[in-house]
């Protein structure tokens, strides 16, 4: 048996890239439907994801004032706006692509994900981003053994683990949790949510003899359905820990903990 791989599948899309969403796709602000749409569009402003690009036609129970300021996204110039539900206004909340943008989104409406209250695809939540088309995320059972250590203190030694296969990223291991020495563990209330996995239940701290190391462990009790293969498990930072496995010694990777290029936080 080989050693361990830490290379993982790069993204792939260039930034630009337009295609359609085939997907009913609707965004919500105070209880009310501000676009619903079946003729979304995917556009990449940067590698790691797409934005939807809605059109103008579909919004529902809103209205859109231009800002009278023009920005450049990552995939070309826009016309800030901002956005108004019945007697709110929520300044800055969206962009129509303007003339240097992908001709397919031009005259199309992107709003700033956090703007919105809730974004469903069908009548299921998305968390964070859109879901990439071009992204994989399996979660499998594997026999591979697994020991995570901090400044040589031994945080989890477990005979097996599912390993957590998502594109851009490195593997994650998620451990049962009669493996992890719980008592060296501080809980916090940090939360975490991703487009594929879900919102964390739980996220873990160290106090060790070099100092704090904050939100290194986290957990899923309840992910989505894909990758219901890791509900109950734990998982480590590989950046942040000494991971063994299979009695190799893993190198942390570089970058950004948990994000692809350019994603706007840090995500499990």
């Amino acid at each position: 048996m080989g050693v361990e791989s830490v290379l993982h599948p790069s993204l792939i899309v260039p930034v630009g890239h337009v295609e359609p969403v085939p997907r009913r796709v609707r965004g919500i602000v105070d209880g009310h439907v501000v676009f619903d749409t079946r003729r979304a569009l995917y556009v990449w402003e940067w590698a790691g994801y797409p934005q939807y690009c809605v059109p103008r036609d579909d919004l529902v129970e809103a209205s859109l004032i231009d800002d009278d300021r023009t920005e450049h996204l990552g995939a070309g110039p826009a016309r800030r706006h901002s956005l108004r539900v019945r007697d709110a206004v929520r300044e800055g909340a969206a962009w129509v692509w303007h003339d240097g943008a992908p001709d397919a989104v031009r005259g199309t409406v992107r709003f700033r994900w956090n703007a919105l209250d809730a974004w469903l695809e069908e009548d299921e939540p998305v968390y964070v981003h859109p879901r990439s088309p071009y992204t994989r995320v399996d979660a499998l059972r594997s026999s591979s053994r697994v020991r995570v250590e901090i400044d040589g203190v031994v945080l989890a030694d477990a005979p097996h683990c599912v390993k957590l296969f998502e594109t851009g990223l490195p593997t994650r291991y998620y451990l049962d949790r009669a493996h992890i020495n719980w008592p060296l563990l501080r809980r916090t209330d940090h939360v975490t949510q991703c487009p594929y996995k879900g919102t964390t239940s739980g996220y873990w701290s160290f106090d060790g003899g070099t100092g704090p190391h904050e939100n290194i462990l986290w957990a899923y009790d309840f992910p989505t359905v894909q990758v219901s293969r890791i509900a109950g498990l734990a998982a480590f930072y590989n950046e942040y820990v000494d991971l063994t496995v299979d009695d190799t010694l893993l190198p942390r990777p570089t970058g950004t903990p948990g994000v692809p290029a350019r994603a706007g936080g840090r995500r499990a």
